[in-house]
């Protein structure tokens, strides 16, 4: 069975769970995908784990939160 997307866009697994992002997708990636106000004042390189360490939270869902 293929993944599906969530409401959000976000991939689905089989399970229906919603995959997690890795620390190390960059951030001109997440820009593509939510957009390119996404982490201003951050290059396009920069990992996603250094933006969770920075802001002090485990999870993109979770930044996006406080957001």
């Amino acid at each position: 069975m293929a993944s599906r997307r969530g409401l959000d866009g976000r991939q689905r697994d089989q399970n229906g769970e919603i995959r997690k992002k890795r620390s190390d997708t960059k951030v001109g990636t997440l820009r593509n995908e939510l957009g390119p106000g996404f982490a201003p004042g951050y290059r396009s390189d920069t990992h996603l784990g250094r933006i969770l360490k920075d802001n002090h939270v485990d999870s993109l869902s979770e930044l996006l939160k406080r957001k």
